[in-house]
């Protein structure tokens, strides 16, 4: 009962943030495919659901950082300083992420390694996965958070079937030249992975995240959790927002009035979504969305429609 009203509250915060949203924009989706090798993908839409590729579906951005040199699970944010901001994964088992930025989207900053997990515990640090950054305007500052595993640590939740057994850690930046001590964002006492936070209002923020667990039964869905702080204070997870299916990567857009979260069904080899105008309570709408084929999870975001047209006159 207390998370259900915890979301009511949510509902009506986000309907309010969300009430000025611009006529003027185009809905971006940036992804990888296959296994992250060849870079970064995007496709666009106009009415938020269906999408098609750019740059007839080849990399804006091949990944040059790490040792496997991947670019799977893109984010990009607007940044307050009006340029975009990109993470993303590296390595299936690195201690660290990658980071560049653009202002057109087209013409890339040098590749960055992030060291985020190089920390007193870095010799126990598995992996550093499906990272994200959400920019809190009220603070001014950019938090980039992610899912490790370290070995030795949180051992109620070890799975002997998984040798991961991930949380949430964080840290945070004004100017991604330097960054805060590297903390603990999401342990509720279960495996959890591939978070994204939206800002919906002062002291309202919004995460989706995929309850990771393996066994005694299978979860593997996406919930919601919420805070009055970017940082810290995240609730319980709800109740599974999405189906019977194995689902992961989630990410959300407010479209017309609604919460629309998209994902990856991975083991159907499919994409989802659901939708909801109270947080509470979900629509499966799979059936209406449409997405390019071999799409592999990432983020969806806006820019304006003059922004849109640099990125057709930059096709190849």
């Amino acid at each position: 009962m207390k998370i259900y009203f915890t979301l009511l509250l949510f509902h009506f915060a986000c309907s309010f943030a969300f009430s000025q949203s611009s006529q003027d924009s185009v809905y971006l989706y940036a992804y990888f495919k296959n296994n992250g090798e060849d870079g970064l993908h995007m496709a666009f839409s106009k009415d938020g659901l269906h999408y098609t590729a750019l740059n007839n579906d080849r990399s804006y951005l091949k990944p040059t950082v790490a040792k496997d040199q991947l670019m799977r699970d893109p984010c990009i944010i607007r940044g307050a300083d009006n340029l975009f901001h990109m993470v993303w994964t590296v390595s299936w088992n690195d201690k660290g992420i990658g980071y560049a930025n653009s202002k057109d989207l087209v013409h890339w900053s040098e590749q960055i390694y992030l060291p985020v997990m190089e920390t007193k515990e870095k010799d126990s640090v598995m992996n550093t996965w499906a990272p994200e950054i959400t920019y809190d305007p009220y603070a001014k500052t950019y938090m980039l958070y992610w899912s490790s595993t370290i070995k030795g640590r949180f051992t109620e939740t070890k799975q002997s079937e998984s040798k991961y057994n991930h949380r949430l850690y964080y840290t945070t930046t004004k100017d991604f030249k330097h960054f805060k001590k590297t903390k603990l964002l999401y342990n509720e006492g279960f495996n959890v992975i591939d978070a994204s936070i939206k800002v919906t209002g002062k002291n309202s923020y919004l995460m989706f995240l995929k309850d990771e667990t393996l066994v005694p039964e299978p979860e593997k869905n996406i919930r919601v959790a919420t805070s009055r702080y970017l940082t810290k204070g995240y609730s319980k997870a709800s109740k599974p927002i999405t189906g019977n299916y194995w689902a992961e990567g989630p990410t959300a857009i407010h479209l017309q009035g609604k919460w629309v979260v998209f994902f990856d069904k991975y083991k159907d080899h499919a994409y989802g979504a659901v939708s909801s105008t109270d947080l509470v309570n979900w629509t499966d709408i799979s059936s209406q969305i449409l997405l390019p084929e071999g799409l592999r999870h990432g983020t969806i975001f806006m820019i304006s429609s003059k922004e849109f047209q640099i990125l057709l006159k930059n096709e190849k």
